[in-house]
């Protein structure tokens, strides 16, 4: 059986791959996200973080990560800004002195409430274009996507293992 032959190579079939379009859109999300926000001085994973700490408090740097499904090396840079801006204080562990749990300070909390209605509105904007239809058909799809590829990523989500460890189920 003779084989098919291969596609031509062109920029278009770049275009059309998942993978550049999810590129595309994590930008845009990005974007928009910075520009709703930027009263507020805080990235979208300095505000997962924040939200996380507010969710969880004391939870430590290693379940965060795996809380918000961000790279533990990478987070603690984070946690530091978040720190400089007087946001989250970080308070050794009782029974380990060398762990240290995160708490939002009065700052923080104040930030977070203050941002909400901005990320909801950057949230909306993000599939404003869409169709309510459409809009519902995706977010379904997206977190289908993510929820069957989740092993596929270098910092899968482990939300549920992470909050067993705090004692408090999730």
């Amino acid at each position: 059986m003779p084989s098919k032959p291969a596609a031509p190579i062109t920029i278009d079939a770049v275009y059309a791959a998942p993978g550049y379009l999810f590129r595309r859109m994590q930008q845009i999300a990005v974007s928009i996200f910075m520009e709703e926000c930027k009263a507020f001085d805080l990235t979208p994973v300095q505000y997962a973080a924040l939200i996380a700490i507010h969710t969880h408090p004391g939870i430590d740097a290693t379940r965060l990560s795996a809380v918000i499904a961000f790279d533990r090396s990478t987070l603690g840079s984070v946690i530091e800004r978040l720190q400089a801006k007087d946001y989250i204080e970080r308070k050794p562990a009782p029974e380990d002195k060398r762990i240290k749990l995160l708490y939002l300070t009065k700052s923080g909390a104040a930030i977070l409430r203050e941002i909400i209605p901005a990320v909801e509105h950057a949230q909306a904007r993000m599939l404003e274009p869409l169709k309510p239809a459409d809009r519902k058909a995706l977010m379904g799809l997206l977190t289908q996507l993510v929820d069957l590829n989740n092993e596929a990523s270098r910092v899968p989500l482990r939300a549920e293992d992470a909050l067993e460890h705090l004692g408090k189920g999730g």
